[in-house]
């Protein structure tokens, strides 16, 4: 047995050789920039091919995975959810279900589960793109309203 091993071990890690793959470095060039703007909060998209991600992404409900609710950083997806407004006008609840890929915009895109308990909607996914550095959203999701002013 430990024959057969010393002769198979060679050979499987010559074919495992060919499955190592390097960054060349312009892609390693590109991924440092990405990683600096999202650290920075800024979208991965910028100027005018923003801008017509922005234009397509309007054909889809605001909070739906297609058109995310643009926000800065973790802060900014909180005070836009404080600021929404259930049916009887009182504030929902909501909770980070965690982030589902990536967006129109290029970033990583955040659900939210919002709640309103004993009010509507009862219950909604809201998707959300924090990499806006500055951005207030002021438009609410469908069957929400939202308040003008600072969360409480």
């Amino acid at each position: 047995m430990k024959l057969r091993l010393a002769i198979v071990a060679p050979f499987a890690a010559l074919a495992l050789s060919g499955c190592v793959t390097t960054v060349a470095p312009s892609t390693q060039a590109n991924t440092d920039a990405y990683l600096t703007r999202m650290l920075a909060g800024e979208s991965a998209m910028q100027g005018s091919e923003l801008d017509k991600a922005l234009a397509e992404a309007s054909q889809y409900p605001l909070g739906s995975l297609e058109n995310p609710v643009r926000a800065s950083m973790p802060r900014g997806q909180r005070a836009y959810l404080s600021r929404l407004r259930c049916e009887d006008l009182s504030r929902p609840e909501f909770t980070r279900a965690g982030n589902v890929g990536l967006g129109p915009f290029g970033n990583i895109v955040d659900a939210y589960i919002v709640t309103c308990n004993g009010s509507e909607p009862a219950e909604r996914t809201i998707h959300m793109d924090m990499y806006h550095s500055g951005y207030v959203e002021s438009e609410a999701v469908d069957g929400y309203g939202i308040t003008g002013g600072k969360p409480e």
